[in-house]
């Protein structure tokens, strides 16, 4: 691999990201995120001559290459997140192409923190707003086109309920995702939301975090019916939350023997904040699991080792090969580090390459992962009293092994292999 020096020198490093990123909280930012959100490009595979015969720039811009692609891995689908993705898009379909007025079956998304409910439903929801926007182009290509109009076209919109939740607070969180104004009062907010989900043609609202209302306030069970409400609006409510079965959201609910779905009563009238909704049909809705590996069945095995397998296949550490990931101990030594909480696997893979690139040893090992603690970063927008922040497992040393008389491989700065005594 030859590098021209116009090449060396070039200020474009294309992996790095300009700005913030994307906010989904924002219809620009979500329309931002669904555009980008398959176009990173890995790092090449070099071989250690290849990148030993660069210059020091250009190995330190491949190095970190390598680190944006570990770091950036591609979302990978999984039985659990296939069985979320199929009904979520399903019901999405159905619901948008319904003519009859009347309330829309919703769907619940349940899982323990860290066990990637939120990425799993807002891939879904792009999906279908991708296959929603081509079919409006072709139909109706002249509308929804103004950015910053009225009229905007926002078919999916995406918000998390507050910590401290209310009904003005919720409402005022819908309407930030259009970046439309707040009225002072309650019936004024209920009245702009309704307003901005019609007039924006919104056929979808993923509403993250539900599980953080506690129903012991009054405060709670308000916010609680305004949501179920909502979906008066012809809109696909899509709710996504942790250990949903035991918050207390289900309270009053029943399931119904023969759809096996959860049936919402209506709200008694003088509670409500819609007048007309003691004369709605019930509120319904599917709920679906996104659970963690289960490492105790054939099948379960199987799926974890593909798993692996596919973040194998992402890697760009020198000296990784076929089976680093899969094969040995090394299946079960993750397993047991993370409890198959897909989550915490991918922290603990970023941190692991991370550590690898910068001891030299260029592969994954148990025993390199031993060292590696499993760092969840910034947690000041989770709220562990609602289960967003999952328990850490201890961290498993891995059986001690004999040393091997002879040499390992390391690497100088310069990017080639030298013997260092075992």
């Amino acid at each position: 691999m030859t590098v021209r020096p116009d090449e060396d020198e070039n200020p474009i490093v294309p992996f790095l990201r300009i700005g913030p990123p994307p906010d989904r909280t924002r219809w620009e930012g979500w329309q931002q995120w669904r555009q980008i959100r398959d176009t990173f490009v890995p790092a090449p595979r070099l071989s250690l001559q290849e990148y030993a015969d660069l210059s020091p720039r250009r190995r330190g811009l491949h190095d970190l290459h390598r680190t944006a692609t570990h770091v950036n891995m591609r979302l990978q689908e999984t039985p659990m997140s296939i069985r979320v993705s199929n009904l979520m898009r399903g019901r999405l379909e159905n619901n948008a192409v319904k003519f009859m007025p009347g309330t829309r079956d919703g769907l619940m998304v349940n899982g323990g923190g860290f066990q990637g409910k939120t990425e799993t439903a807002c891939s879904a929801a792009a999906i279908f707003e991708d296959l929603w926007r081509s079919i409006h182009q072709q139909v109706l290509p002249n509308q929804f086109h103004l950015p910053g109009a009225r009229d905007v076209f926002v078919p999916v919109a995406y918000c998390r309920l507050p910590v401290r939740a209310t009904p003005k607070a919720l409402c005022k969180t819908i309407l930030d995702i259009y970046g439309d104004p707040h009225p002072k009062n309650l019936d004024d907010l209920i009245r702009s939301v309704r307003d901005a989900v019609r007039d924006h043609n919104t056929t979808a609202l993923l509403i993250d975090d539900v599980t953080r209302l506690r129903l012991h306030r009054g405060d709670d069970q308000d916010t609680l019916d305004l949501i179920r409400e909502l979906m008066d609006q012809n809109v696909t409510l899509v709710l996504i939350g942790v250990d949903i079965p035991n918050s207390g959201l289900l309270r009053g609910a029943y399931i119904d023997p023969r759809t096996k779905q959860w049936v919402f009563p209506d709200v008694k009238r003088g509670k409500s904040h819609n007048e007309a909704a003691s004369t709605q049909t019930e509120r319904r809705f599917d709920m679906v699991d996104l659970d963690p590996f289960d490492y105790t069945t054939p099948a379960g095995i199987t799926s974890f080792l593909d798993h692996l397998a596919g973040i194998e296949d992402q890697l760009r550490l020198f000296r990784s090969f076929e089976g680093m990931l899969t094969k040995g101990e090394m299946p079960e030594y993750l397993f047991r580090r993370t409890h198959g909480i897909v989550g915490l696997l991918r922290r603990l893979i970023e941190d692991g390459c991370t550590e690898a690139i910068t001891s030299r040893e260029e592969r994954l090992t148990p025993e390199l992962l031993a060292r590696t603690s499993i760092r969840l970063g910034n947690l000041a927008d989770l709220d562990p009293e609602a289960g967003e922040v999952p328990e850490i497992p201890q961290n498993i040393q891995p059986p001690k092994k004999k040393p091997r008389r002879g040499h390992n491989t390391v690497f100088d700065d310069r990017g080639k292999q030298q013997a260092a005594d075992g």
